[in-house]
């Protein structure tokens, strides 16, 4: 530790009394400092240890010490040193009664111990101090390589934690927590996410301090916690977390640089090895897709555990644009925290990722340029994950900015119902039949089983489809618009009946052959025969979609 005033005072060869301040002897001293000036404040940093003769001060004025130690004090001098012998014989009374008045400490220094002596003694524990540091933080640096390479990332924070005499967190890119140490530590640093993804937003390197709150289970932990950005990319895809009584001292600054760089190398080198993963989920998920599951599990081996044997689910992605994007963008809504680089396939994958590795369950993740598919456990944490940040965006995010050719960006995805992997493809085709119902009804996520057990009305709803539905029934409401007849009206009842004569008639008020009549004028009008299936089927479905109308 650096040195103090009762380090001083306790030094054989220096001989210093106390004669003020003796209850603030603890106080680090930055430096011994000489100076004969009546205001020396001006050429102070805070810290020192002042040496005087008081050669041109008039230490014998009680008001005169009282407005110069009350300057010294404020200044954040945290002593001063009288040599006695020089100019005075003792300290005059006035200024040990202004040091006791401000609480200053007031050392006696006798005329044989020269000022020189005191300054070179500070200076040498000083050096001592930094010294220990540096040993320390060497030594620091050893031992948490050494937890790095036996026991991981998980090892390392523990060595760390003891390090700083604190506790540390690993936080993964959604700033979910990773790992702790010791293991109270985890929700103490679960109640930082918001504070590391905001990290995040910043170019890498980052850091930040923020308090801590009082812990009814660790009432000593209202702690000190530094955050850091972990990766040399410019967004971090990790964060660590330091939390400490105080500031951390030199032994332990350095002990906290070489996490950081420690775990910098896992996060880089993991992405390296993601980068090879993600070629791996490739040629599976391709080998999957084309039939062939034994080929899939034989390249995949323990990869994925048992992911291709038990059901799951296929995930595709898109990016959205223009309307649809508009139709799911909430006017007052908030962006996801893992939304907020302008990549939503990325940030979607992310979310499923970060979820997987929370729950301990394996999933396949495989960018395909502009589109995303992900093949995750049915009723797992990822699929849970998707479906949540889909129905975050949906509703509680903002309106996009317009890209440059007038599109706005955003997200649209498919679920397939449970598969397993021979009907693989099967459940690929689901997704993308899921994805393009979202795409046109302008929404976020739609699942295929969702469709299955539903309407097919709701699909009408496309402009397509509205615009077949005018055309062909265009013929009929201009005829009824001249009011000579009502023929749409009829043909609605009659068709809602099956094409029974009377039971239809009774719905529309009216005889069966004023009801056959009005379809043979349908039928003269549009050119075609109530007697073919497909016509009826078609006029059907355009009255529904144009039912609101």
């Amino acid at each position: 530790m650096p040195p103090t005033l009762a380090s001083l005072v306790h030094h054989s060869a220096l001989k210093l009394t106390v004669r003020a301040g003796e209850d603030r002897l603890d106080v680090p001293v930055r430096w011994a400092h000489v100076s004969e000036l009546a205001d020396p404040v001006p050429y102070m940093e805070g810290g020192e240890l002042l040496l005087i003769t008081a050669l041109k001060l008039d230490a014998g004025d009680p008001e005169a010490m009282h407005r110069y130690v009350k300057r010294l004090a404020g200044a954040g001098v945290v002593g001063l040193g009288f040599a006695v012998g020089v100019n005075y014989d003792e300290i005059p009374e006035a200024l040990v009664e202004a040091a006791r008045g401000e609480g200053l400490p007031l050392l006696e220094v006798p005329r044989r111990t020269p000022f020189l002596a005191i300054s070179k003694a500070v200076s040498a524990a000083i050096a001592a101090d930094q010294y220990r540091a540096v040993t320390a933080g060497f030594a620091a640096q050893r031992e948490l390589t050494r937890k790095a390479l036996t026991d991981g990332p998980e090892g390392l924070l523990a060595a760390l934690a003891a390090q700083v005499d604190g506790w540390a967190a690993l936080y993964d890119a959604s700033g979910a927590v990773v790992a702790a140490a010791p293991e109270w530590a985890g929700r103490r640093a679960a109640r930082l996410t918001a504070d590391v993804q905001r990290l995040r937003e910043r170019p890498a390197p980052a850091s930040s301090v923020v308090g801590g709150a009082e812990s009814s289970d660790h009432p000593e932990n209202a702690d000190r916690v530094e955050l850091h950005s972990l990766g040399t990319s410019r967004r971090p895809r990790s964060a660590l977390a330091v939390g400490t009584a105080a500031a951390p001292g030199t032994a332990e600054r350095y002990a906290v640089h070489s996490a950081i760089a420690l775990l910098t190398l896992t996060t880089e080198r993991s992405r390296s090895l993601h980068e090879a993963g993600l070629r791996i989920d490739a040629a599976v998920l391709r080998m999957l897709l084309a039939g062939e599951p034994d080929h899939a599990r034989t390249v995949a081996g323990d990869l994925y555990g048992g992911l291709l044997d038990a059901p799951f689910r296929i995930i595709v992605a898109e990016r959205a644009s223009g309307s649809a994007a508009r139709a799911h963008a909430g006017p007052q809504a908030r962006v996801p925290a893992a939304d907020t680089d302008g990549d939503p396939l990325g940030a979607l994958a992310e979310v499923v990722e970060s979820a997987a590795a929370r729950s301990g369950e394996a999933v396949l993740v495989v960018p395909e340029g502009e589109r995303l598919v992900v093949l995750a456990t049915d009723q797992g944490a990822a699929v849970a994950a998707c479906a949540e940040y889909a129905t975050a965006l949906e509703t509680a995010r903002p309106a996009p900015e317009p890209t440059p050719n007038g599109d706005v960006d955003g997200l649209v995805v498919g679920l397939s119902a449970p598969s397993g992997p021979i009907a693989a493809s099967t459940a690929y085709k689901q997704a993308e039949q899921a994805l393009s119902v979202a795409r046109r009804r302008g929404r976020v996520c739609v699942e295929h089983e969702h469709l299955a057990a539903g309407s097919v009305l709701p699909l009408l709803a496309d402009d397509a489809v509205r615009a077949f539905a005018d055309g062909l029934l265009r013929a009929l409401r201009d005829h009824d618009a001249t009011g000579r007849g009502d023929l749409v009206a009829s043909l609605r009842a009659w068709l809602s009946r099956h094409g029974q004569w009377d039971a239809a008639a009774a719905d529309l008020g009216v005889h069966r052959h004023t009801l056959r009549y009005r379809m043979r004028r349908v039928e003269e009008i549009l050119g075609r025969s109530l007697d073919d299936p497909d016509v009826r089927m078609e006029l059907w479905l355009a009255l529904k979609a144009t039912s609101t109308d």
